[in-house]
């Protein structure tokens, strides 16, 4: 039979892109998640994978053209179904992924795995067919507790996109109580005439400020926030900085404070796990991650994008300088890719390049917690009957106050100014 390969949906408010690569051609056979063509959106280079498999009959994208969500890429021959994607058994059932979501109280023994929609419980679904969902995808799902099979997708032959995972999460989240019938929301409400007042100019929000915007929102109208504050004395990471800068691009990396804090961040979340969790409220559930991806806000010219170190823990400081550094650039460039920019558990804002002396973060949702970064200075400091010049760094952590108390933000924050000034007894315990 012949079917259609459709630009899917590549995420929130995206809706269209430029045609920089066409993969395919006539008489090519194809397997699934075969990419077809390279897709330029305001945010990133995004790869395009095929839901079937079989021959293709007709290419219609080509280089330079502007194409949609929904537009048809291509049409090819196919006698099967969508095959089965990764993460997925023989007999369609999804395989075991070793994540482990553990009980909110003491000796309450915990589901192997959260069930569907945990925030408004409903009942599992009957058909368990091969779901047509990239890896990335699924991941996304069991962070959120999502049963995959209970997602509606909306690309081409039924294929779910995170967009859509994302979309089920919402609309099983339970409507805040006590507002309805009362003043509209700010995003709702209508603006006056401003030009009444004087001249005015109106412009289209930019698509990584609409993505900005709603997420922004969401993790502030979810997560009831609370910052604490602290101080490092950062005298040794800068001398150290200093002594090692040549060694590391030497090695093609820039050595920085943001990859030290990184690391040092990275082995404060495998002592405090609760700060590299996520909580579901409406099942009474916490989620604690067993891997540690730590997500870098990097400013860009289309505004804030967030790009994720995975593994953090498991990378020396050469290797987290590395990392960060080939991200954030092709973070700039638009050539990161939308999946390296998901799967977070923690974020650190570094602004000290800009200034300030503090700042309060907003923690991004599902995550529970953020380290925000100001500006160093040279203060005098008593120590030992006289006062020394030391580099002092100001912290903020912003944390999700219904998982953490006030006590945990205050530990938490404590030991990363530990380790940054004692970095020996990260390795002490």
């Amino acid at each position: 039979m012949t079917e259609a390969i459709k630009v899917p949906e590549i995420g929130e408010n995206v809706e269209a892109g430029v045609v920089v690569a066409v993969h395919i051609k006539e008489g090519d056979t194809i397997a699934v998640d075969d990419t077809v063509i390279e897709l330029e959106t305001d945010k990133a280079l995004v790869e395009i994978p095929s839901p079937f498999a079989g021959r293709i009959t007709e290419v219609l994208a080509r280089p330079g053209a502007q194409m949609k969500v929904g537009d048809v890429i291509a049409r090819l021959e196919t006698e099967t179904a969508p095959l089965q994607t990764e993460n997925e058994a023989a007999d369609g059932s999804p395989a075991d992924t070793g994540e482990v979501t553990e009980a909110t109280e003491p000796g309450t023994v915990a589901p192997t795995k959260p069930a569907a929609a945990a925030v408004v419980p409903e009942a599992p679904a009957t058909d368990r067919s091969p779901v047509p969902a990239a890896p990335s995808t699924r991941r996304i799902a069991r962070e959120l507790g999502v049963d995959i099979y209970t997602v509606q997708g909306s690309g081409p032959g039924g294929r779910i996109s995170e967009a859509d995972v994302k979309a089920h999460v919402r609309r099983r989240m339970p409507e805040p109580a006590g507002h309805e019938g009362t003043v509209p929301s700010a995003d709702t409400a209508p603006h006056p005439d401003f030009s009444q007042w004087g001249p005015v100019e109106v412009k289209e929000m930019e698509t990584v400020r609409r993505l900005t915007a709603q997420s922004t929102t969401t993790g502030w109208s979810t997560i009831p926030h609370v910052t604490q504050f602290d101080e490092a004395d950062i005298s040794g990471v800068m001398a150290f900085i200093e002594k090692n800068a040549a060694r590391a691009e030497q090695a093609g990396a820039r050595l920085t404070l943001t990859a030290i804090l990184t690391r040092v961040a990275a082995e404060a979340l495998k002592r405090f796990p609760r700060f590299n969790a996520s909580i579901d409220v409406a099942s009474n559930w916490i989620i604690l991650k067993k891997y540690i991806h730590i997500g870098i806000a990097a400013e860009t010219p289309r505004g804030l994008l967030i790009p994720v170190v995975r593994d953090a823990d498991r990378k020396s400081i050469l290797e987290l300088a590395g990392a960060i550094g080939d991200l954030t650039s092709r973070a700039r460039s638009k050539k990161i890719k939308p999946d390296e920019m998901q799967g977070g558990t923690f974020t650190i804002s570094n602004q000290g390049g800009i200034g300030g002396v503090g700042f309060t973060p907003l923690v991004l949702w599902p995550q529970v917690a953020v380290l925000g970064v100001s500006r160093s200075s040279v203060r005098p400091v008593y120590i030992k009957d006289r006062f020394e010049p030391r580099t002092i760094l100001p912290l903020s952590l912003s944390y999700d106050h219904r998982m953490l108390d006030g006590a945990d933000a205050a530990r938490f924050l404590r030991w990363i100014c530990e380790g940054l000034e004692q970095p020996l007894a990260l390795f002490f315990e």
